[in-house]
């Protein structure tokens, strides 16, 4: 696994927690690469969201699943681990301007998503953790 992801709900699985990438306006799972053969792929969440949303507070983040093979949308590798924390609190400051240009609260059906966050959120559909409605 080369990255890990939050991926954080909200309104009874209606919203998720996004962030928006300053360098193309596309909305995405907060998380990212992790240091090469330095830190467990908690070890990278952690780092990334504090980094990231440093006044976030999570708890009991629990690894629900890893992404391996091609990307159904662009047909690149992925190798993701996605998280799910047990609860969320804290302000949603930004605290990587140069890579983060805003942070919400979305539905993630008519957004500019990328590739990877598609098809996470594709797959939490599914789950029944994501509901459109």
């Amino acid at each position: 696994m080369k990255a890990a992801k939050l991926v954080a709900t909200r309104h009874k699985g209606r919203e998720v927690l996004l962030v928006r990438r300053r360098r193309d306006g596309r909305w995405m799972f907060p998380g990212g690469k992790r240091k090469q053969g330095r830190e467990s792929l908690k070890t990278c969440l952690a780092r990334e969201i504090s980094e990231e949303l440093p006044e976030l507070e999570l708890a009991r983040c629990r690894l629900w699943r890893k992404l391996n093979g091609k990307n159904d949308y662009t047909g690149r590798k992925m190798s993701d681990a996605i998280f799910l924390p047990g609860r969320v609190r804290g302000r949603l400051t930004i605290g990587a301007p140069r890579e983060i240009d805003r942070v919400a609260w979305r539905r993630p059906f008519h957004l500019n998503l990328t590739a990877t966050s598609r098809q996470i959120r594709d797959m939490l559909i599914l789950e029944g953790i994501l509901r459109k409605r």
